[in-house]
């Protein structure tokens, strides 16, 4: 709340969401909600601004994995209790390649954990980075769009619904896609705790 107020409040979105998309445990979206309740025409704006800080962090966080993981990586997800989930995480990157970019963008998933594993898997970095795009935009931009258009009322809304919403979403189009890759036999079916071990992890 006090950041919200600072006269500086976007570099401090800005900072909040690189960090947490990378190793900070503590998701920056109450201060964008609070940023986008105080100035609702701002809205936009600040989500635009909270989605390429998250893209820039994940990438932060990717090259933690790519370079670092032994020496930081491991340690790093140690220190904020996610290390168990990391064996999880590589089987659902195994089964569901750059859907579990998106997922763990737009939903609850620790978005961080997925960074630092798509670097510690040499996952390409365009996918890796348009996946980023599309599942940090799908849950910034749309709290700065439901601001835009309603205003300050649409905050217990969101506060209310917009996890469960975009998880909703995430998971009803990438199951979607890989049923028709399945229907259409260009694979095998996906072991379910893998493609279901995304949407039960939070932050």
């Amino acid at each position: 709340m006090e950041k919200a107020a600072h006269k500086h409040a976007v570099w401090w979105l800005a900072f909040f969401c690189f960090i947490e998309a990378s190793f900070f445990p503590i998701p920056p979206h109450p201060l964008l909600g609070l940023m986008c309740l105080a100035k609702p025409k701002k809205a936009l704006w600040f989500a635009f601004v909270a989605t390429a800080a998250s893209v820039i962090g994940g990438l932060f966080g990717y090259a933690i994995g790519y370079f670092l993981f032994e020496s930081v990586g491991v340690p790093l997800l140690t220190a904020i209790g996610l290390i168990d989930a990391l064996p999880q995480a590589q089987c659902t990157f195994d089964e569901l390649g750059v859907y579990a970019v998106i997922i763990a963008a737009a939903t609850p998933v620790p978005f961080k954990l997925l960074t630092i594993t798509a670097g510690f898997l040499s996952m390409d970095l365009i996918p890796f980075i348009l996946a980023s795009i599309a599942g940090r935009a799908l849950i910034f931009m749309t709290v700065g769009i439901l601001f835009q258009i309603f205003g300050r009322p649409i905050k217990a809304l969101i506060d209310k619904y917009l996890g469960l919403l975009t998880t909703l979403f995430v998971v009803l189009v990438v199951g979607g896609i890989l049923a028709m890759t399945l229907m259409g036999g260009d694979g095998e079916a996906a072991d379910e705790e893998c493609a279901t071990a995304a949407t039960e992890q939070v932050v």
